[in-house]
């Protein structure tokens, strides 16, 4: 048995090394041209005296309403000028995000020519993880300061499975994720099936866009529960259709499958060994099962009907 689950990771690890290479395109001739502004860095060592110039060169940061003595007193509170320092200590440089963001708004612009990428602007946001980062047609919000990684203590309080993607690594996956959820379509169908492949979609492109990412980046998934999602991909579509989910058009399947959550839940004992958003995992799996079998291009995927795609994916989930 131990044997058998040894060749199962290496098959596994296998399959994934050959769809990174398929998506692996040429991005050497691709132009994308973007800046980055280090906001944070120009607001918190500003003391006040180079306020109005701050203000103009950032306008949208800066409400008509709020007066001049608000900035100035969260300049100097001790509080944020410890996040603000904190966050320094591991983005004095940018560098490394700005290679990974070059390359990214490069794979978007392969499969959408009329992509622009976007300006980027560093912020922090007091650690709200709810907008880690914020995407418009021409400029791209990032919070540093819910990237510090896993174990930092600022997130001492926060629950595990929001704090594992307290990670840099998370920034490209956080910010391709924006711009797909701002791209593709809303989805008409209320179904459990169609709201699982909606969401299949955008990890499909998540596939394309960040070809180097592993699955588990992805998805956010840490070790154990993406093993638990590959381990048990068979028994979850088969609960999912036993327990006639599938057509199912109930929300409460939503906040137990697909939204973000320490585990799903099947209301069994074995619930927190699984990972949030199984629902996302299923849809994923279909998605990529029907792109392997149909010769379609991307935008004929984007603009079909989610019950079309199942039908022609020839789904079978892993045993």
């Amino acid at each position: 048995m131990r044997n058998y689950f040894q060749f199962l990771l290496v098959l596994l690890f296998f399959i994934s090394c050959q769809k990174e290479t398929q998506n692996n395109i040429d991005i050497s001739n691709i132009e994308a041209n973007f800046k980055v502004f280090r906001f944070e860095q120009d607001f918190y060592t500003n003391k006040g005296q180079n306020l109005v110039e701050l203000k103009e060169n950032f306008p949208l940061l800066f409400p008509d309403e709020t007066p001049d003595s608000i900035w100035i007193a969260k300049i100097n509170n001790p509080d944020e000028q410890e996040l603000f320092q904190e966050t320094q200590k591991k983005y004095n440089s940018l560098l490394h995000i700005e290679e990974e963001l070059s390359k990214l708004f490069k794979h978007i612009k392969h499969y959408n020519p009329a992509f622009l990428a976007p300006d980027v602007i560093t912020i922090l946001s007091n650690i709200d993880y709810t907008y880690r980062t914020i995407y418009t047609d021409n400029l791209l919000f990032i919070s540093l300061d819910v990237y510090l990684g896993d174990d930092h203590p600022f997130y001492d309080d926060y629950p595990s499975y929001i704090r594992k993607n307290n990670t840099d690594e998370r920034i490209v996956v956080d910010v391709a994720s924006n711009i797909i959820n701002s791209t593709i379509s809303l989805l008409n169908n209320r179904s459990f099936l169609a709201k699982m492949i909606h969401e299949g979609k955008k990890m499909y492109l998540l596939d394309l866009y960040l070809p180097s990412k592993s699955d588990p980046i992805k998805i956010g998934y840490p070790k154990d529960k993406f093993d638990w999602a590959t381990m048990n991909e068979e028994q979850v579509w088969r609960y999912f259709i036993e327990n006639d989910l599938l057509y199912s058009t109930d929300t409460q399947l939503n906040k137990r499958f697909i939204e973000n959550a320490p585990f799903s839940k099947f209301y069994l004992s074995e619930d927190t060994k699984s990972p949030g958003r199984i629902g996302q995992w299923i849809g994923w799996q279909i998605v990529r099962s029907y792109m392997v079998n149909n010769d379609v291009s991307l935008q004929d995927l984007l603009s079909m009907n989610e019950e079309e795609i199942f039908k022609n994916s020839k789904y079978k989930p892993r045993k």
